[in-house]
């Protein structure tokens, strides 16, 4: 049976060139088997190379996983539960050795095993042997100096970092990135580390680099590590194992608190947090923050060899574009929730179910794979992001909603401009709005301002009225005098 994680070590076996026979016997399964997923791998890249199908089409069939039918399917038989009571068992096998000191009576392999199904768990003499030998083994741990050529490695890691933002003190992420060959150095600031985030900041930095590593290294973190089956056998996630195999490089992970087999990039987090951020720390805005962060970033690689590590790095595929799909219904008040937060859509679509894509900076929202409007991601918690023009079709029926809606009073200066000239007009409001619906919030209030500066607006009605019958008399005047002056022509 194989799962994603066999896909992805089949592909990257035969990457690195070992043939079909010889990952089958590495990995224990059919090469047929073996000859399927590398063939279907290399025909998805072909396609994608040769610009046949659209690059997310591909991107999701690489990372889908293997289906299988799993009515029948056992439970796995070494649970945290089983793994937690084999280790009180060890401890306890410990505690004797303190008190006996050099004796004979320690537990064989046959009573553990037989304790365990004493204790109500389910599992074989033979794997109760793997498991106590690998617990059992006592191994001195050595540094080993380690040194990469350009293009090998590359890694990654997430730091805190405290910042005052307009007034306020708030803790954000720093996703850093370090390639110890090249000693260079760069990260980005984020709100969370959510799984966005965690993709968002490797393919910046693959697009800004322009090329790939051979190896990625990542540390234990829930985006890496699904969940750990044992002491050191490990579920990877599996949307890095798609991203992995889509941008081709091999994942590797370090031993659980073991900072130092990462070393270069856990020093990086607090190189770059010292130097952009101990001195200047109060920004009037978080976008403030990320441009003094790449200006100081800038400064601290000009000694780095980056250039000369850009020429080794593998080719760079068409940029990854991994969002969190959902389904949502849209509210009567015609908007959707995402992490906590409201945004909204036409509200022809209240009661109907949308499609999100959920993006690191992004919300996009589609109907029948089409896209029907896009908002700014939220960072915060029960916050809106509202645009009025998703309102039109109930405000074209309602127009006195407009005062109060929600949807007027998120655009301060539109909710200046309606109480100061349409207070009384808000169906002339509505008309300008929607006459003009394609243009953006910052193009909509320039036409309000050139309606307000030359339109009938600044002109009282009973003025108007006054003006149209003089222009209506003098039409009038000027047709008779035409009349009369053509006729005269005519009779002489």
């Amino acid at each position: 049976m194989i799962n994603l994680m066999d896909k992805h070590t089949i592909i990257r076996l035969k990457l690195e060139g070992d043939s079909n026979r010889e990952v089958a016997n590495m990995l224990g399964i059919n090469r047929k088997t073996v000859a399927k997923y590398w063939n279907d791998y290399k025909e998805l890249q072909k396609n994608l190379d040769e610009g046949k199908v659209d690059a997310r089409i591909v991107q999701e069939k690489i990372a889908q996983e293997p289906k299988y039918d799993s009515s029948n399917r056992k439970k796995v038989k070494y649970t945290k539960e089983l793994d937690e009571y084999l280790d009180k068992i060890l401890d306890g096998e410990k505690e004797k050795d303190l008190k006996l000191k050099n004796h004979k009576q320690s537990l064989s392999v046959v009573q553990i095993h037989k304790l365990i199904l004493d204790k109500g768990f389910e599992i074989s003499y033979p794997s109760v042997v793997v498991y106590v030998r690998e617990k059992r083994k006592k191994i001195k741990e050595t540094a080993v100096r380690q040194q990469y050529d350009f293009g090998d490695r590359l890694e990654y890691d997430f730091g805190e970092v405290k910042l005052y933002i307009a007034g306020k003190l708030k803790t954000l992420s720093l996703a850093v990135l370090s390639s110890p060959a090249s000693n260079f150095r760069w990260a980005y600031l984020y709100t969370n580390q959510q799984a966005e985030v965690f993709f968002d900041s490797q393919v910046r930095f693959f697009e800004m680099i322009g090329g790939m590593y051979k190896e990625v290294v990542y540390d234990n973190m829930k985006n890496v590590v699904t969940r750990f089956i044992g002491r050191n056998e490990k579920k990877l996630n599996k949307n890095l194992l798609a991203f992995a195999n889509y941008y081709g490089f091999n994942i590797n992970v370090t031993n659980c608190f073991k900072g130092n087999e990462k070393g270069h990039v856990e020093g990086s987090v607090r190189i770059v947090r010292k130097n952009a951020f101990a001195i200047k720390y109060e920004f009037d805005s978080f976008e403030q923050a990320c441009e003094h962060l790449e200006k100081e970033l800038l400064k601290m690689n000009k000694t780095s060899l980056i250039e000369d590590e850009k020429k080794k790095l593998l080719s760079l595929r068409p940029k990854y574009d991994l969002a969190k799909i959902t389904e949502q219904k849209v509210d009567s008040y015609s908007f959707v929730t995402v992490n906590n937060n409201k945004y909204s859509v036409p509200d022809y679509l209240v009661g109907e179910t949308v499609l999100v894509r959920s993006y690191a900076r992004e919300i996009n929202i589609y109907v029948n794979d089409n896209l029907v409007c896009t908002h700014k991601k939220k960072d915060g918690s029960w916050e809106y992001s509202i645009d009025i023009k998703h309102y039109l079709n109930t405000l074209d029926r309602k127009p006195g909603a407009i005062r109060n809606s929600l949807a007027l009073k998120s655009t301060p200066y539109l909710k200046t401009i309606f109480d100061k000239y349409f207070i009384k007009e808000p169906r002339k409001f509505v008309e300008i709005i929607k006459d003009n619906k394609e243009k953006s919030t910052d193009e909509l209030i320039d036409v309000f301002n050139e309606y307000i500066k030359y339109g009938e607006s600044r002109v009282p009605k009973d003025v108007i009225k006054q003006v149209n019958s003089i222009e209506l008399k003098t039409r009038m005047i000027i047709s008779s005098y035409d009349t009369l002056l053509v006729g005269g022509i005519n009779e002489h």
